[in-house]
């Protein structure tokens, strides 16, 4: 039963605690009887997988999408219904809580929608026409929350919800994601206290070692369900129990309130799902899958980086060598795709996997094209953390400067990364093919702001009617590719993949549904030249008839070679009525 379960994970995260207690405490917080059936009663009647090839996600802030006459969350819906229904079927709505700082990740009230974006009737109506991502900012609150507040005045329960150190605590070892410092002292109605802060000054960190502040965000997490949220984003959530001493990253009691976490949702009826926010090196993040029962997806921080290094010098070497690397997801598990956020492309995820020399000539490479470079602390220096650019921006040419295929070269990246095992997530940015907002960084002065411009309903309306605008080009061309993709039972987020050996200058892999009756072989040219695939290194049988899905272009195996032009992707796949080719809607 459920009570149980908790009481094994209340015992490794709070040794001392009453377990029994505390687990009806946190049942109580999640609107559970402690006596509800185990996952595994449950799941004898549930023989479906939880997701399929049909599922891709939109990332969006609530108010990317702006008009005079509908709240920013209406337009957000419009903009989903009128121009992507059927085509994405969950959105990620970044945070739209009240907020002080950081674009809505200093949530100064987690209870409440911000006004100016709409209110929780608005989320509902979202949530119930699309699979609902919302971020729980779970590591740290604003230093505008009235947590903060009854800290400094030395009254409950804030007082005993933020993360202190001791003068003589060891924090050296403390890994950082931000350049600023740690420890911040502030003067409380007890005296002077040094207030934990890993990502600044006005994020306050939480101190989970509270199990009352445990229980209020498990409070939350019911709250947000019952709004209509069928994604939990746990945002930074490796930083989350801090141990002087060490470098309070991974520690074992964030895994442990990750897979209580897992345990509450799999006693629910509703199909709710955990991902991770870990932006941290490859073998680092993968950790978060557990065995299959903390996050049921998690990031694949390590895409971005390496698929625009690719696309950039038309080499694959490490974003090959990455993927044959890469061990398959645990049953229940799968990753979440994607190559553009709303934060930078994140650089700590290919440590180890691009050697420095790499690192620096794809930076200065997308510095060149107007992107800019965020720092973090690493010992006594400051070392490079993120690339903040467009995508759309970052792909204008090549470590050789601008050329004409910048397009071509977008489209390829969003193509490989939708063709990949998981889930593929589309930031809004993406799909309008956004600029470096130039104009928009130097108002805020946030490097992040030049991934994160404001649109109005009637540009993005205008720039769609006009067939030959580049935003018309991209969407419509990344949406016709979406329509092909869902029906491709290959592309299910479990199906088989197996990384191709093929000639310098292409990357690709296949796909095998797990029927096994669809065989479906990606490949596509990462360099401005023409190219010419040699079938014999796919080993396509031949007894079989072949199509490019994407092209609608019959593929024959007698053939020596197939030609590709620039940056062009291939969905060949084997020939039936069931696997459709075309829908240009």
């Amino acid at each position: 039963m459920l009570r149980e379960i908790l009481s094994h994970h209340i015992e490794l995260i709070y040794p001392d605690a009453d377990a029994r207690t505390l687990s009806a405490r946190i049942c109580d917080a999640f609107s559970l009887a402690p006596d509800t059936p185990t996952p595994a009663e449950k799941r004898a009647a549930k023989a479906e997988l939880p997701w399929s090839e049909a599922d891709s996600f939109l990332i969006t802030y609530g108010d990317t999408i702006l008009c005079d006459t509908q709240r920013p969350l209406q337009n957000t819906l419009n903009f989903l219904e009128g121009h992507l229904d059927s085509v994405v079927n969950g959105v990620h709505i970044l945070p739209f809580f009240p907020f002080t700082s950081d674009d809505g990740f200093a949530v100064s009230d987690y209870d409440v929608v911000r006004p100016d974006l709409g209110d929780w009737e608005d989320i509902s109506q979202i949530g119930k026409r699309f699979r609902l991502m919302s971020d729980v900012v779970i590591n740290h609150a604003s230093a505008g929350h009235v947590w903060f507040h009854q800290f400094l005045d030395d009254k409950a329960p804030g007082r005993d919800f933020i993360k202190t150190a001791a003068p003589h605590d060891d924090v050296s070892g403390v890994v950082r994601p931000r350049p600023s410092p740690l420890l911040y002292a502030h003067e409380t109605a007890a005296g002077e206290k040094l207030v934990w802060c890993t990502f600044g000054p006005d994020q306050v960190d939480l101190d989970f070692s509270n199990p009352d502040l445990l229980c209020e965000f498990i409070r939350l997490l019911r709250f947000y369900i019952d709004k209509g949220v069928r994604v939990f984003r746990l945002d930074a959530v490796g930083f989350l129990w801090k141990q002087p001493g060490t470098s309070c990253l991974h520690l074992q009691e964030t895994h442990e309130i990750i897979k209580m976490m897992r345990t509450l949702i799999d006693h629910l009826e509703n199909n709710v799902w955990l991902i991770t926010e870990t932006n941290v090196p490859a073998h680092e993040n993968l950790e978060y899958f557990g065995n299959g029962n903390e996050a049921h997806l998690i990031y694949n921080f390590s895409l971005p980086p390496l698929l625009v290094h690719a696309l950039l010098t038309g080499r694959s070497t490490y974003l090959r060598r990455w993927m044959m690397s890469t061990a398959p997801t645990p049953d229940g598990c799968t990753l979440l795709n994607f190559s553009a956020s709303h934060d930078g492309i994140g650089l700590r995820p290919v440590e180890g996997l691009l050697p420095q020399e790499e690192i620096s000539r794809m930076t200065e490479t997308v510095q060149s094209f107007g992107g800019r470079l965020t720092m973090r602390s690493f010992g006594e220096r400051n070392v490079p953390y993120e690339m903040n650019t467009t995508l759309f921006s970052a792909l204008k040419g090549t470590v050789n400067g601008p050329d004409t295929h910048q397009i071509d070269r977008f489209i390829a990246s969003q193509t490989i990364m939708m063709s990949l095992e998981g889930i593929p997530a589309f930031y809004v940015q993406s799909f309008l093919a956004a600029e470096n907002d130039e104009a928009r960084a130097q108002q805020t002065g946030q490097n992040r702001s030049l991934n994160r411009t404001q649109w109005r309903v009637d540009d993005i309306n205008d720039q769609l009617a006009t067939g030959d605008s580049t935003m018309a080009q991209v969407f419509f061309e990344l949406r016709r590719r979406l329509n092909i993709r869902k029906q491709q039972k290959a592309f299910h987020p479990d199906a088989t993949q197996f990384t191709l050996h093929i000639k310098p200058g292409m990357f690709g892999f296949w796909r095998q549904s797990l029927d096994r009756r669809q065989s479906l072989f990606v490949v596509t040219n990462i360099t401005p030249d023409e190219k010419k695939l040699s079938l014999r290194d796919m080993n396509i049988f031949a007894d079989t008839q072949w199509i490019d899905l994407l092209s609608g272009v019959p593929v024959n195996a007698e053939d020596e070679e197939v030609e590709l032009a620039p940056y062009q992707t291939v969905w060949i796949s084997n020939k039936s009525d069931a696997h459709k080719s075309a829908d240009t809607d």
